[in-house]
């Protein structure tokens, strides 16, 4: 078994003079990851055809395969999430994801779609343009704030249901507050009312453990490149089996209207590398022992918070049973307010310090999020609190 922490360095690609503590972001692929990415995309060139128009989605006649590459590669990533392979397909990343669903969920006068303030930015906008384009209504929970417990979260979800409701949009992590969100409670809530529910889960495939079918959603959909150490760009699509056959890809190709599969495995022609090296990445994760990872990174998570809030000396009121691998630490309200100061500040972190993290502005001040992998380590962490203390105490990050 590795040893976790700074050693871990050697599985990646990253700049070693970079401490890295925005994992969640957009991912990094450990190199044995990469390795197997480009073996297959080496076997696909020596014969293209055979490798893509045959053996990827067996469209065409290939005796001499059981399988189709895609069928094959999501058989192996369906335990990994507690599904059935049949009820899952890959996707480019959650966005697609959750727009195939948006634009297949029939919506006009007078349906509400239901999301909370804290849904990440792009998916916002798509159910904005869904709602606007059907004439129905987009309806905006605003989340308490600080949290008792995750019961706060799921009566603020609760009180603003009501009849027009037919879908509820929810983050398993939120991307801004990195809070772990009880979808299964949520949607129990939801289903007990006869309202469908999708889960954005962006964050969650290798950052907590996740059964998707017991969560009780009518959808789910998800990154796997971002902590379950897939390629870029690689998410899946969960769907109940009851609406698979009105679910349709937001891009119209050679499946539509053919079935679930063939929506979103026949279709424009694409690099599908990422997709068929994901399961190699879950077999890292095996290796290294699941759960020790994730007792790793939710542990390092936790000690981030402490640090961090101490060294800045700000208040974290985070929930322990809403904590995964990532933590949001407000900033010192000398740092700034404005998103503009949040860009100052992450930008001189990284040309000043080499260090990249994210910040940003959110409900009147400055927060870094932070991201903790298994090659992360405490010194990353008081190296992050010690640069952005001496930024704010000199007064270099102070508004334009």
């Amino acid at each position: 078994m590795p040893t976790f922490g700074r050693s871990m360095r050697e599985h990646w690609l990253l700049d070693p003079d970079v401490t890295y503590l925005n994992h969640g972001t957009v991912g990094a692929p450990p190199r044995r990851v990469l390795q197997k990415q480009q073996a297959l995309r080496d076997e696909m060139e020596r014969q293209p055809s055979r490798f893509v128009l045959r053996e990827l989605n067996g469209e065409q006649p290939m005796p001499w395969r059981l399988e189709s590459r895609y069928r094959e590669a999501i058989a192996q990533i369906a335990p990994f999430l507690g599904v059935r392979a049949d009820d899952l397909v890959f996707v480019p990343n959650v966005t697609t994801g959750l727009n195939a669903v948006l634009r297949s969920v029939p919506l006009g006068p007078p349906d509400e779609v239901l999301i909370s303030d804290l849904a990440y930015g792009a998916i916002a906008l798509a159910a904005q343009v869904v709602t606007r384009d059907r004439g129905a209504t987009l309806r905006t929970v605003e989340m308490p704030f600080p949290l008792r417990d995750s019961g706060d979260v799921v009566d603020a979800f609760v009180r603003a249901l009501t009849s027009r409701t037919k879908l509820v949009v929810v983050d398993h992590i939120t991307a801004q507050t990195a809070l772990v969100l009880p979808v299964a409670a949520i949607a129990a809530e939801c289903r007990a009312r006869g309202v469908l529910v999708l889960v954005d889960g962006a964050h969650a495939p290798g950052s907590i453990a996740v059964d998707i079918a017991a969560i009780g959603a009518d959808w789910y959909a998800a990154n796997l490149h971002k902590w379950a150490h897939a390629p870029r760009s690689c998410g899946i699509l969960w769907s109940r089996p009851e609406h698979q056959a009105t679910l349709h890809h937001p891009v119209v190709s050679w499946g539509s209207g053919r079935g679930f599969h063939a929506e979103f495995e026949h279709n424009a022609t694409c690099d599908p590398t990422s997709y068929l090296a994901a399961p190699e990445g879950v077999a890292l994760l095996r290796e290294w022992d699941y759960e020790a990872v994730l007792a790793y990174t939710h542990g390092l998570a936790v000690e981030a918070g402490h640090v961090l809030s101490n060294r800045w000396e700000t208040t974290l009121d985070v929930p322990n049973d809403m904590r995964g691998a990532m933590i949001t630490v407000p900033l010192p309200l000398d740092a700034g307010t404005t998103a503009g100061d949040a860009t100052r500040l992450r930008l001189s972190l990284l040309v000043d310090e080499r260090i990249e993290v994210q910040v940003h502005a959110w409900r009147g001040r400055l927060w870094a999020r932070v991201s903790a992998q298994l090659y992360n380590d405490r010194s990353d962490i008081v190296r992050l609190g010690d640069a952005v203390w001496a930024s704010v105490r000199a007064g270099s990050i102070a508004p334009a």
